[in-house]
């Protein structure tokens, strides 16, 4: 994809949509080399660093791309928040909408950069010495973005207070769950007006019951996913393995379904729902849902659902399924706006770069989305 021709051929819409963040700058050089570094980070430029971003813009080395991440006072926070506001005027959808959260890993050399550990990396696969951001993506049938991040600290480095402020991690971040952070950015998305229905993410999120509690005191509908021996309460008030549950199954309740598009075409397995928790709200309900492989019946996932009593199947299918949407949010981010490409060790410096990356590929969803309803020059609302 021809990202630079893209940004430079809309230079309009693409300033336009640099000035929702200039309130987030208090000073012009900072707010000039934000756009500067927005705009190498839309560029062709395969790897997006210090150097190359600034090659990418024509400057004679990295240093003002360096003070941008580690020096110049702004609000990454302020300009996350703008992010969110951009993806809720292209993508917003109070009914369908679905937040989905995820994590991923980037990978580090050395002892030195904030939360760096030897741990277990989805992106590499296997324990690996990295990092680990922990994100909540929207989606809708418009489209799909990452709106917050939050990076997890092991409690090895919140143990070590001393190598917390060389890192620049503030006396006040304490230690902080994986699913605490996903709940934290929920919130933050409630508080800041995000249109949404639904809630889904993995296991390592769905496994959480006082996430999945928090959740349903608050009334918002989930579909997560758990692990095979999970438990969960029958019709029957007797606690059971999810797997047996569904182990109970006929199989003439599976329905074979599509849960959403993929870059092969339709995900289509097979579906099984049976209620459970038989102590609950008349207008509210409670569902354990299964996915099965056409290809292998023995491959199976489980997900635990909370929403509306009249919540169909076909519903907690397409929830379930978007879950794959932040997963090609990553890409995307990864590919095109050098969402892993930083060579920063700070705790600030990683929100900062993290959150310019996010707000690149924004820019990229509402210019694809402007593009698919024929508007020419696409240009964002100004707060």
């Amino acid at each position: 994809m021809l990202v630079e021709e893209m940004a430079t051929g809309w230079s309009a819409s693409f300033e336009a949509f640099m000035g929702r963040f200039a309130a987030r700058f208090p000073r012009v050089e900072s707010r000039r080399q934000m756009r500067s570094y927005v705009r190498g980070l839309l560029s062709e430029t395969e790897r997006k660093n210090g150097w190359t971003l600034a090659e990418a813009v024509g400057d004679a080395g990295p240093e003002r791309m360096q003070r941008l991440l580690n020096f110049y006072a702004w609000d990454a926070d302020g300009v996350r928040d703008e992010v969110r506001g951009a993806v809720i005027e292209v993508l917003g959808d109070e009914r369908q909408g679905v937040l989905i959260v995820d994590e991923t890993g980037f990978l580090k050399k050395g002892t030195t950069s904030a939360g760096v550990a030897r741990q277990y990396s989805g992106t590499a696969g296997r324990i690996e010495n990295s990092q680990i951001g922990v994100f909540l993506a929207y989606a809708s049938e418009r489209g799909r973005a990452l709106i917050d991040r939050e990076l997890y600290l092991p409690k090895e480095w919140i143990s070590d207070r001393e190598r917390c402020r060389r890192a620049g991690i503030p006396d006040e971040v304490t230690l902080a769950t994986k699913p605490v952070l996903a709940r934290r950015m929920i919130e933050r998305a409630r508080r800041g007006g995000m249109p949404f229905g639904w809630v889904t993410g993995d296991e390592a999120y769905g496994v959480d019951t006082k996430l999945r509690m928090w959740l349903e005191s608050e009334d918002i509908a989930h579909v997560l996913a758990v692990a095979k021996n999970s438990m969960v309460v029958t019709m029957q008030l007797t606690k059971v393995r999810v797997d047996r549950v569904i182990a109970e199954v006929t199989e003439d309740s599976w329905t074979r379904m599509s849960c959403g598009d993929g870059a092969h075409g339709h995900r289509v397995y097979d579906w099984a729902l049976v209620d459970i928790r038989p102590l609950r709200l008349t207008e509210r309900g409670h569902w354990l849902l299964a996915r099965r492989s056409l290809t292998d019946p023995t491959d199976i996932a489980y997900y635990v659902c909370f929403g509306p009593g009249e919540t169909t199947l076909e519903r907690l299918v397409r929830v379930a399924g978007s879950r794959w949407a932040i997963e090609e949010s990553f890409q995307t981010a990864k590919n095109e706006t050098g969402l892993d490409h930083y060579q920063v060790r700070g705790y600030a410096a990683w929100y900062r770069h993290i959150t310019l990356s996010m707000a690149a590929a924004a820019f990229l969803v509402i210019t694809r989305e402007a593009a698919k309803k024929g508007a020419p020059h696409p240009v964002p609302t100004a707060p």
